[in-house]
């Protein structure tokens, strides 16, 4: 794997990791709804995320990352649309897609 590519998958990792330590133990949507500092550093991980995704999607656009598109599409709905951003939408892919994204990125890194 390109050293390239290792080092994108580790920002990805990082920031999901940041995201974990954001939110802490009690992932609870209303503490998280309601701390625009909070919302604003996830989604700044988020575009962290996006951002790396795409660097990888252009060195091998056939990396084993599902959804790798959607990530990078998020990445520019909340650098662009910042103002349309939903919080449900971003607590689903917080609960729902990062834990899969991250065991992705792990075992990519092996």
């Amino acid at each position: 794997m390109q050293l390239e590519i290792t080092k994108n998958l580790f920002d990805i990792k990082s920031s999901i990791d940041s995201i974990n330590e954001y939110l802490g133990d009690n992932k609870d949507f209303n503490v998280y709804k309601n701390n625009k500092l909070l919302r604003r550093g996830i989604e700044r991980e988020l575009e962290i995320i996006g951002e790396a995704a795409n660097r990888i999607l252009k060195l091998d656009a056939d990396i084993n990352i599902e959804n790798a598109r959607k990530i990078v599409d998020l990445r520019n709905w909340v650098i662009h649309s910042y103002d349309t951003v939903d919080d449900v939408i971003i607590w689903g892919i917080i609960s729902k897609h990062l834990p899969l994204l991250k065991a992705q990125v792990e075992e990519l890194l092996k």
